[in-house]
């Protein structure tokens, strides 16, 4: 079996779904002068070191030291890792404990974890779930990754805040060192200074540095996502492998032989062309359910942008959209099928799942469940999939498809990168500034000038 993922567009393409709302071989025969000269800027703002997250597999010492300093802390047995962070800083990490560790991953044993420890990502400053979070993990037992470009998030430093009086009320202030990791700019190279360095420096914590040139929504395979994985056992090495396939793959201008760019010339014509004005990404599998979550992080606040790259205002940017199959069949299917025809549906299939549960012959007397009996629940997932995609082709909706032979570290890395570098190509088709995001520092200004800082 192949260990690269696959991308199918063809159910988003006219000749499955019409003209009018699918892509059509002289439009995308057009786009691609565009697509060629987009290419030639991505790759120069990658020589340049502009946009770092190209190359963040490249980068064997940063690796090296994840996991000689997590191969260290695993030492001291820590039953909890709590990570404090939001947005960028969280996404990832929790996209990748889902996939590979399995939503379940905290409520088995130590031993059936590895002897790896719990893990919780704390995303949110809701009070009730922080005081309980606080109340399960408590710091005798506890390392904290504190995650913060700047050192100035509100609600991550509120969180280390109270984690750190914890500690000192338990062992003092030596005890800091022992309990808290520290995840930030780098000191230098033009970086603003951090307000967490002080704080690491005050303390003597461990500190990593995220890469001045990487945006938190393109962190996963930085210090920000290695770290907590190394720290639950995952295999690093494979997902670098990963990212340097896809990265392979990617290289190409051609947008035939490059399934981002042929995903982001797809999703931007279905937009300004077609009237797809939202994007839903739609996982058959537990496991990439958080998957589509980061998605929607990467894809709203990449291209949803006031300004275009000539300063003139657009207001662009597709809407995206999470949803469960086949749990969402049963909830968002009805308005995806027969609502406005205003979506494109990316589908992620798994091609072979870890298990294989078999119905069983049992409530016999329900003889209108005898197409069950026998079969899988791998072949029922199967056909709900097939099913969703077919109805979806007869109400002339928009499919694409994406399958990954198996999940694991390799496909999952393969997978998220994959999507970086569609985001990356979208963005200058689109015109805009895919790495910044001016429209959510406002709202953080008003927050803290509410609380009393300085704005």
């Amino acid at each position: 079996m192949s260990t690269d993922i696959k991308i199918d567009v063809s159910r988003a393409m006219a000749d499955a779904v019409g003209e009018e709302h699918g892509i059509t071989k002289a439009e995308l025969k057009e786009i691609e002068p565009r697509i060629a000269e987009a290419h030639a800027i991505l790759r120069k703002e990658r020589a340049d070191g502009i946009y770092g997250f190209w190359s963040l597999h490249d980068d064997k010492k940063t690796l090296a030291d994840v996991e000689e300093t997590a191969s260290e802390l695993l030492k001291k047995g820590f039953e909890n890792l709590v990570i404090l962070g939001i947005g960028g800083s969280a996404l990832g990490t929790t996209a990748l404990v889902t996939a590979l560790r399995s939503k379940f991953y905290n409520l088995l044993s130590r031993r059936a974890r590895g002897n790896h420890p719990r893990i919780f990502v704390v995303d949110n400053i809701d009070p009730d779930t922080f005081k309980k979070v606080m109340k399960l993990c408590p710091p005798q037992k506890t390392l904290y990754n504190v995650i913060s470009k700047s050192g100035n998030t509100a609600e991550t430093m509120s969180q280390l805040m109270i984690a750190v009086e914890a500690i000192e009320k338990k062992f003092g202030k030596g005890g800091v060192k022992d309990h808290v990791v520290v995840t930030s700019n780098p000191r230098g190279q033009g970086a603003s200074k951090s307000l967490l360095h002080p704080v690491a420096d005050e303390y003597g914590l461990k500190s990593f540095d995220m890469p001045l040139n990487v945006g938190g929504r393109f962190s996963v395979f930085s210090t920000v996502g290695l770290f907590p994985a190394a720290m639950l056992g995952m295999d690093l090495d494979a997902m670098f492998e990963g990212c340097a396939a896809m990265d392979a793959r990617c290289a190409k201008a051609d947008l035939r032989e490059n399934p981002a760019y042929l995903r982001a010339a797809i999703q931007y014509l279905a937009d300004t062309r077609k009237g797809k004005v939202m994007s839903v990404m739609m996982p058959y599998s537990d496991a990439l359910r958080d998957v589509a979550d980061w998605y929607c992080q990467l894809w709203a606040e990449s291209l949803g942008k006031r300004t275009s790259l000539n300063g003139e205002e657009v207001f662009t940017g597709q809407t995206p959209i999470k949803a469960l199959g086949a749990t969402d069949q049963h909830s968002q299917i009805q308005l995806y099928r027969e609502g406005p025809n205003n979506k494109i549906i990316n589908v992620l299939e798994v091609g072979r799942f870890d298990s294989s549960l078999k119905i069983p012959d049992t409530l016999k007397s329900l003889t209108d469940l005898n197409y069950l009996r026998g079969k899988t629940m791998n072949k029922l997932m199967a056909a709900e999939l097939q099913g969703t995609v077919d109805a979806l082709k007869l109400s002339k909706r928009p499919v694409s498809r994406i399958t990954l032979p198996r999940v694991n570290e390799h496909t999952v890395a393969q997978l998220l990168y994959m999507l970086e570098a569609e985001t990356a190509m979208a963005g200058r088709l689109y015109n805009v500034n895919t790495f910044d995001q001016p429209g959510v520092e406002e709202g953080k200004t008003i927050a803290r000038e509410l609380m009393g800082g300085k704005g």
